[in-house]
């Protein structure tokens, strides 16, 4: 049977997104494959991870009739890659192999039973679903990503805090030493939900969704959740645990603020940061009235430092800061404006956009 018969940049694009999850190693062998299901004329592609599934239908040609079988995802992908983008590919069974071929190349290509693929169990209790943009939700993941922990003991903190209630959907990362916090408004009221995406998730997820107009339909379980965009299917197992009270660490009153523009003091921090030591990420801000000074040195005795005007008539403050930190969080900003808030030099500072209450951003000092 031909399974499918389609140009390279077509069943190479519908492979790849399916296709992130899967890990090269695997305890088990058959999660290094993809699952192809032939139904009529349309094929179903699966692969997971036992914690996360993906699943997309595409119409790629072939033969029409009823078909299964799992093989090799990544040693797919790596041969189609170096195919022409316009030339055509098909896939063919034979006995417990497939053949793939394309112009004058042929592969013949091991197979391992489609009984024996492990399909994520579904939650039979889904929260109701709702939808945002795609471009909504992208931008709401890279404007909190950066400030998940990674492998950090406290799993709860290894992902993104969804909340869901009422007509507003928020996500929350952090890992102990910096909080991001970005909220959208939702078409319809949804009752109150809480659950933590894992890393990976949200890794996966920002690969796979675009800037497009099409939607994002979301459901949570209490163990699951449920994503449906571009004809894919995604389910993913959430993280168990509290996630800390991200309404305490956000500072409500500080009484020192500047605004500044957000592309000059990134490059401030970027110069200066060059000067740090590889440990130990620190700069010094010295912020007077009418400037902004921004120092840094390292072991070998060298020193930068770099001076913004800026209109401020608050206190003078001393503060350090971990110069990563605050760039990763300008970097992933797209406003020409911010505004930092303080209260003294051993206190979190808050950097927020003006008029805009949907970012917050919250950073630990540091002793210098």
């Amino acid at each position: 049977m031909i399974v499918l018969k389609a140009t390279q940049d077509k069943v190479l694009s519908v492979l790849q997104s399916v296709a992130g999850i899967v890990e090269r190693r695997h305890t088990l062998p058959i999660l290094a494959n993809v699952l192809l299901r032939k139904t009529g004329t349309s094929l179903q592609l699966t692969t997971s991870d036992l914690e996360i599934q993906i699943r997309t239908t595409a119409e790629l040609g072939g033969d029409t009739g009823n078909f299964t079988t799992t093989i090799g995802a990544r040693k797919l992908i790596d041969i189609l890659r170096t195919m022409p983008g316009d030339q055509t590919v098909s896939l063919e069974s034979s006995q417990s192999k497939i053949i793939l071929k394309g112009g004058k190349s042929k592969f013949t290509l091991q197979t391992m039973q489609a009984e024996d693929f492990p399909l994520v169990q579904e939650s039979a209790s889904f929260g109701p679903v709702f939808s945002v943009p795609q471009k909504t939700l992208k931008d709401l993941l890279s404007q909190v990503s950066f400030a998940m922990a990674v492998h950090d003991i406290r799993y709860y903190l290894n992902g993104i805090l969804f909340v869901a209630e009422g007509k507003q959907l928020s996500l929350v990362a952090t890992d102990g030493h910096r909080l991001a916090f970005a909220s959208a408004t939702l078409d319809v009221e949804v009752p109150k939900q809480e659950v933590i995406l894992p890393r990976k998730t949200v890794i996966e997820l920002q690969r796979l969704l675009s800037d497009a107009e099409g939607a994002i339909e979301m459901q949570f379980a209490n163990n699951q959740a449920k994503f449906t965009f571009d004809g894919m299917e995604f389910v993913t197992k959430l993280v168990e645990g509290k996630f800390p009270d991200y309404n305490r660490v956000i500072p409500k009153n500080h009484k020192n603020s500047i605004t500044l523009g957000r592309e000059a003091l990134l490059k401030t921090l970027q110069r200066t940061a060059i000067l740090t030591s590889d440990k130990f990420k620190g700069v010094r801000l010295n912020i007077d009235p009418g400037s902004l000074r921004v120092a840094s040195n390292n072991a070998e005795q060298e020193e930068a430092v770099d001076e913004l005007d800026i209109d401020y008539g608050g206190d003078s403050i001393e503060i350090g800061f971990n110069v990563t930190y605050l760039i990763d969080a300008l970097s992933n900003m797209s406003q020409d404006m911010v505004k930092v808030e303080l209260s003294d030099g051993n206190s979190s500072a808050l950097i927020t956009i003006p008029d805009n209450t949907t970012f917050k951003y919250v950073v630990m000092p540091m002793r210098i």
